[in-house]
């Protein structure tokens, strides 16, 4: 049967799925929910600027010099590497997203084209990855509030922010759109005026600079383009792919706008130039400004060093507010999507059936808190054992990043056939060079998978994120052959 999301939509009653799993209910493929319950509050300008801002995030700003220092000038080739990957993956997944539109989006999509099993395991993988994730801005933001306001313990501010971003979320999804296009809006405008004035510096052109205003030289002066030699892009690859993950957000909030198809259809095709601006564009203006090696690419981050070059005045203290800014904003988005995933999952009967339920509002409160507890929890245990039990947490969902991506591949090997049966017309983005595109794509994270098994702590990050992967998968094969078995059991007679 059908399945349909435990929602109530505002002035409606809950209602339950329609799909009980009981005896003589076959479990075939179904059509992701269809986020019904939700309310359409997301306005065509919010997803514009999810779209464009969601792909940043304050690992950009922040472990970008760690990139730098590993690979050189090089390290604009790993950026380019994961940026095409980025592009290809987001071209798949709107492909499906513009034809279906849905709460779920890749896990849902996994459901009807892989199995339950797959949107089962890719929907939680996916809310663990972003639960952490809350742990880990909830903690920079509050490092750096508490060095504005002593004060206040660096505990209680990751609490204070934790709280407001999920009072923000249960009022309304206008309300967190709203947050977001303001928030993502600053670190698009900070990054345009930073790749603009930086631009003007690198040729000399910006009245009274402090930069030399070398013009390219700094790519080749310092030991040649790839001064740690060719295989530091593969390392570089390492380094910055995870600060790309999030660019699949607009894909689950666009469930939530007045036009989905359309949302969708601008954010996949805005993806390439975001990553050429945003990312490429700011990563060149720092090596062209400076030379790779300089010590405070790494000391200050690799943007304050730039700004400290053209002669910007407290350039650490500016930079702090828009990381800040970028850390909010991830948060923000970071909770949204766990809960999206957790409300979808609700919907399709792998989650509590609360989950799948909406306020007056049309907003999934139980998932939206659920995912915020778990938050707070991981925020303790960082506190609490750093070192151990939080690292665990950090190294076990690293890879869930490739893991999705891989998963939004096949999914679209067999998501094209179904689209093209049941409603071509609705087919209107489309994969480039399907399917050869779409298994070089697969080689390729396959190979960045295989290749972290090389490197020290990639090494660990792939392992346990396979290991976590295991155990959900098994959990979900197990509660299928139950399901199966509760089918097919033989119904006791009643007394008579």
């Amino acid at each position: 049967m059908t399945s349909q999301t435990t929602t109530a939509g505002p002035g409606h009653q809950p209602r339950k799925p329609d799909r009980s799993n009981g005896p003589g209910t076959p479990e075939t493929p179904h059509s992701p929910d269809s986020s019904d319950g939700l309310q359409a509050g997301l306005k065509n300008r919010h997803l514009s600027m999810i779209a464009i801002g969601g792909v940043i995030g304050a690992g950009l700003f922040v472990g970008s010099g760690s990139g730098i220092a590993a690979a050189g000038p090089a390290i604009l080739l790993s950026y380019a590497l994961v940026g095409l990957m980025v592009v290809f993956v987001m071209r798949m997944l709107g492909e499906m997203a513009a034809a279906r539109p849905s709460s779920g989006s890749f896990s849902a999509y996994a459901d009807q084209a892989l199995g339950r099993w797959a949107g089962f395991s890719i929907g939680w993988l996916y809310w663990f990855f972003w639960v952490v994730v809350l742990a880990v801005e909830a903690t920079a933001g509050a490092k750096i509030l508490e060095g504005w306001v002593p004060g206040v313990p660096q505990w209680a501010w990751a609490l204070i922010v934790m709280v407001v971003l999920t009072a923000t979320n249960l009022v309304s999804v206008g309300s967190y759109g709203e947050f977001e296009f303001w928030f993502a809006g600053i670190k698009v405008v900070a990054i345009g005026a930073f790749v603009v004035v930086g631009m003007l510096a690198v040729f000399g052109l910006l009245p009274g600079s402090d930069n030399p205003g070398a013009g390219l030289a700094h790519l080749t002066d310092t030991g040649g383009f790839f001064p740690n030699g060719p295989g530091a892009i593969l390392t570089g690859v390492l380094m910055v792919v995870f600060s790309f993950m999030g660019s699949e957000i607009v894909t689950l909030a666009a469930g939530e706008s007045e036009n989905p198809q359309r949302a969708v259809q601008k954010a996949t095709n805005s993806v390439i130039w975001r990553i050429a601006v945003f990312y490429l564009g700011s990563i060149f203006i720092v090596l062209t400004l400076l030379p790779w090696n300089d010590p405070s690419i790494v000391k200050d981050g690799s943007y304050v060093a730039a700004l400290n070059s053209i002669g910007i005045p407290h350039a650490g203290e500016v930079m702090n507010v828009i990381v800040l800014t970028a850390v909010l904003s991830c948060l923000n988005s970071g909770l949204y999507t766990a809960s999206r995933m957790a409300f979808s999952l609700g919907g399709r009967g792998d989650a509590p059936k609360a989950f799948a339920r909406t306020n007056k509002r049309g907003v999934p409160q139980a998932a939206i808190l659920s995912s915020v507890v778990f938050g707070f929890v991981a925020v303790f245990f960082n506190y609490q054992w750093p070192d151990t039990v939080f690292q665990f947490l950090l190294n076990s969902s690293g890879a869930v990043a490739l893991f999705v991506w891989l998963v939004i591949c096949f999914t679209q090997l067999r998501m094209r056939g179904m689209i093209l049966r049941e409603s071509p017309e609705k087919l209107v983005v489309r994969m480039w060079l399907f399917p050869y595109l779409t298994w070089a794509t697969i080689a390729m994270i396959s190979f960045v998978l295989v290749y972290m098994l090389t490197d020290d702590s990639g090494r660990e990050q792939v392992l346990l994120s396979l290991l976590v992967a295991a155990l959900v998968v098994a959990i979900s094969l197990v509660r299928e052959v139950r399901n199966r078995k509760d089918r097919t059991a033989p119904e006791t007679p009643a007394n008579t």
